[in-house]
């Protein structure tokens, strides 16, 4: 989110007309300096400020009650949208959708809309996207019901919705309509990485690993959803003198749990894995476009993404990339002429590889307890799990297991688990070989891509929806309720559930 800010702002503020003379960042948190230094010396000589107040933070990292962080959010609104300087242009508020401050979302509409100062609500992440345990945030924050959530979320007559790929518009527009606009995330085309830099970073990944060893990147942080274990299992499997190295880091109490499972096991097997490498001050270390350069695959096996742009950055790094197929994400990358020769659906594992009476028992009692954090009325949408839907042992994607199974797999031998399992992942036999010979496919960078990724289309779609936002339709037209619905509808699909998501215990 933070990375769309930085790089589409400069390129709004050339298309905008009349010229936008201050632009004002507003949150809960100061960023840090040396990002600010960047972004304010983007966009000179427009004026750049910032405006924080810790009450437009996560509720959950609060210990203001709901009335009050009401009262602080309203008082700043208004001060911001009816101050001395001419009223906004344009607010574009990130990530309402996530629920992490829905007093926020509901105030920033209600300001807005008494003001006639267009909206734009850019949706990167949903809390009814496996983040159930917000509901209990919500309902203490006073959203009692979901017309209550959907209606701060979703109303608003001159809000216009961006949502970053072609599925979450199709959810929203079935209740909001021409409301809403697809807006894929900007992506610089790819540019050579200058010698020197390369040289450093290639320098400087080797001094992660033993030296000589390749090195396949997983350009991800330390997320239950990143799937980081699946990763590693096809390392092995497809060239096990590599090691999987990971970027980032933990960025939250509740992965920590995950994050610390999964480094104790891999220190106690000695599995070849080096985790968070750019964890901390990356003042001092490579930007992950010059890792991705310098590594000698790139693996990508998250279970939930937003836009994938890892998939496009691996593709502009000229890099192979071994990636899921995330189905809502595949027919962007398709529309956007990115083709990938080392995509997959799902790596099946047979019983005999984990203890399964004891992961069913395990599954069941989690998808119990998961189950009853949902809200009442989505409970009947639910679908059973892949692998609680069995009649008995049989094969199980990888990614539908607990932690702890995945675990089990891991701690066999890699040319064990490969001999059970490789019957059934026969597509997996040719990337073997051409992994030891070298060759696996690298996915060109498609001459199209401009036209839905580069910095001028980003800006011409944006505009067109705050010229929209302008001139809302009269009268207003919107199912909110629908809109959450169709959205949790999709979520709570058997292909959309994942035991690693129901909970942070691992």
């Amino acid at each position: 989110m933070r990375r769309v800010i930085e790089t589409a702002t400069p390129h709004l503020l050339a298309e905008v007309r009349p010229r936008v003379t201050e632009v004002v960042l507003v949150g809960g948190e100061p960023p840090d300096e040396p990002w600010w230094a960047r972004f304010a010396a983007a966009l000179a000589p427009v004026r750049v400020s910032r405006c924080l107040d810790p009450a437009l933070g996560y509720l959950a990292e609060q210990t203001r009650r709901p009335a009050e962080v009401r009262t602080r959010c309203r008082a700043l609104l208004d001060r911001l949208l009816s101050g001395q300087s001419p009223v906004p242009a344009v607010v574009w508020a990130h990530n309402l959708g996530l629920g992490r401050n829905l007093i926020l979302a509901r105030e920033l509409v209600r300001a807005c809309e008494a003001r006639g100062v267009p909206l734009l609500a850019h949706h990167h992440d949903w809390w009814f996207d496996n983040r159930w345990a917000r509901w209990a945030e919500l309902r203490a924050a006073g959203f009692r019901t979901l017309r209550a959530v959907a209606t701060a979320l979703f109303g608003g007559r001159s809000t216009r919705h961006l949502v970053i790929n072609l599925s979450d518009a199709a959810v929203l527009r079935a209740g909001l309509g021409e409301r809403v606009t697809w807006l894929p995330n900007l992506v610089d085309p790819p540019a050579p990485i200058p010698a020197a830099r390369g040289a450093i970073a290639r320098r400087w990944l080797q001094q992660q690993v033993p030296r000589g060893a390749p090195v396949w990147l997983a350009p991800a942080r330390l997320l239950r959803r990143k799937n980081l274990a699946e990763a590693l299992l096809l390392v092995r499997w497809l060239r096990p003198e590599a090691w999987l190295v990971t970027t980032g880091g933990v960025t939250s109490a509740e992965e920590q749990p995950y994050a610390a499972r999964l480094a104790a096991a891999a220190a106690e097997h000695r599995w070849p894995l080096r985790l968070a490498v750019l964890a901390g001050d990356e003042s001092t270390k490579p930007d992950v476009p010059a890792l991705l350069a310098a590594s000698e695959a790139v693996v990508l096996t998250s279970l939930v993404e937003g836009f994938g742009l890892p998939y496009l950055e691996a593709a502009a790094a000229r890099r192979p990339l071994i990636a899921r197929a995330l189905p809502n994400i595949t027919p962007d990358l398709a529309r956007f002429g990115v083709r990938f020769p080392q995509m997959y659906a799902e790596v099946l594992i047979p019983p005999d590889l984990f203890d399964w009476r004891a992961e069913r028992a395990r599954q069941a009692r989690r998808f119990a307890a998961w189950r009853r954090l949902l809200p009442r009325p989505f409970r009947r949408l639910v679908e059973p799990p892949a692998l609680l839907a069995a009649p008995g042992p049989a094969p199980v994607p990888f990614s539908r297991l607990t932690l702890g199974a995945q675990l089990e797999v891991l701690a066999l031998p890699p040319e064990t688990s490969w001999a059970a399992a490789r019957r059934w992942n026969r597509w997996l036999n040719p990337w073997r070989e051409r992994a030891a010979a070298g060759r696996l496919g690298v996915s060109a960078w498609p001459p199209r891509a401009a036209r839905w990724l580069g910095g001028p289309a980003y800006a011409r779609r944006f505009v067109e929806a705050w010229r929209a936002a302008r001139h809302p339709e009269a009268p207003p037209t919107a199912d909110p309720e629908r809109c959450l619905e169709n959205g949790a509808r999709a979520r709570l699909r058997s292909d959309n559930l994942y035991p690693l998501l129901w909970d942070a215990t691992p």
